[in-house]
């Protein structure tokens, strides 16, 4: 019996993207480059790159609380202090390894976050930023009359890393900021993927309407914030590693949460890669304005004003735009394709829609 082909049209839902590819392949190229750097770069870019990473793995946290679940939070630095006041109790009080005290303040500033949150969450809009900047100067003041833990002038963390060879501190060191700062961007992107993700969006779009649909809101919300606090404790243990000093003032000052904004915003909120590129925007104009004193800032200022204004989805938002590019795609895209399918003739109208 005679066949006749008919092409009909196809759809197909994809994730991944040709970028998405050759990013994934650069990322674990860039991930071995790291890991090796205490073998072949110098100490002056070891503590860059780890501060760099610190920056990236912070920015993407405040990127995930409040690019995509739409919590604006200005206290951040709380966590980021209370992740550096455990490392002080855990290694000079209780005898804990350094850097295993690290891991602990990211959970301390998780359990922290609990109390928190039931307190900042009765809030709304602008109201719960000012009580997330009002909390921290709350830990802030209760640290700095602390006298066991240095009170408002601080204490030295020297003691803590006393028998740790030089090579093997800085580079444990660069080992965890690449653990933070990659880890930060994997948790991000596979978060979003999932089906918590997409709860997540879906409550910053509406939270009525979310709700409506049968998504826990208060469960998405406490989740991405114990998680944004569990991050930033994580980064805040693994900064005042490498400057070995803490003072309530340098951990909960509020300059934090000012350099995720500044990333964040110019980057681009609520991508992956803009706090990325953000990160690479901040420390090059740092490095060129470091000379300038006052109008560093004044001029980071200007910059990000410029762009909020004018390119409201940052530097990536305008480029993935142009060239529908996504090195991390997160989101569902149907795609449109055709195949042939076979038929026998003599079949009848009703026999071949059932084909």
């Amino acid at each position: 019996m005679a066949t006749t082909n008919t092409a009909t049209k196809s759809l197909a839902i994809t994730r991944s993207t040709g970028a998405s590819r050759i990013g994934a392949v650069v990322f674990l190229i860039i991930l071995v480059g790291l890991i090796t750097m205490p073998w072949w770069a110098g100490r002056a870019d070891l503590r860059t790159m780890t501060e760099f990473l610190y920056v990236l793995a912070l920015a993407q946290m405040w990127n995930l609380l409040a690019g995509y679940g739409g919590l604006v939070s200005v206290g951040q630095q709380g966590f980021i202090g209370i992740g550096a006041y455990a490392l002080v109790v855990f290694s000079l009080h209780a005898g804990v390894n350094v850097f295993v005290a690290v891991l602990l303040g990211g959970l301390v500033a998780a359990l922290v976050a609990i109390p928190t949150a039931a307190i900042v969450f009765r809030l709304r809009g602008a109201y719960f930023a000012i009580g997330t900047w009002v909390v921290a100067e709350v830990f802030r003041l209760l640290l700095a009359n602390t006298s066991w833990l240095g009170g408002g002038s601080g204490v030295s963390i020297t003691s803590a890393v006393k028998g740790i060879p030089r090579f093997w501190r800085e580079s444990i060191t660069l080992w965890i900021a690449v653990a933070i700062g990659a880890g930060s961007i994997v948790l991000v992107y596979l978060l979003l993927r999932s089906r918590y993700g997409l709860a997540l969006t879906a409550v910053r779009d509406s939270e009525p309407a979310s709700e409506s649909l049968g998504v826990r809101v208060q469960r998405v919300k406490w989740g991405v914030y114990i998680a944004s606090a569990f991050g930033c404790g994580l980064a805040g243990g693994l900064i005042f590693v490498t400057k070995l000093r803490i003072s309530p003032d340098a951990a909960f000052t509020i300059d934090w949460t000012a350099i995720m904004f500044f990333v964040v915003v110019i980057g681009g909120i609520g991508t992956i890669e803009g706090p990325i590129i953000g990160a690479l925007i901040y420390f090059l104009l740092r490095g060129l304005l470091a000379d300038y004193g006052s109008w560093y800032l004044i001029v980071l200022g200007l910059i990000a004003v410029v762009l909020m204004l004018k390119a409201p989805k940052g530097i990536w938002g305008m480029i993935s735009d142009r060239f529908d590019l996504r090195f991390f795609p997160v989101q569902r895209r149907v795609r449109f394709g055709e195949f042939d399918k076979t038929k026998s003739d003599g079949l009848s109208p009703d026999e071949e829609g059932l084909a």
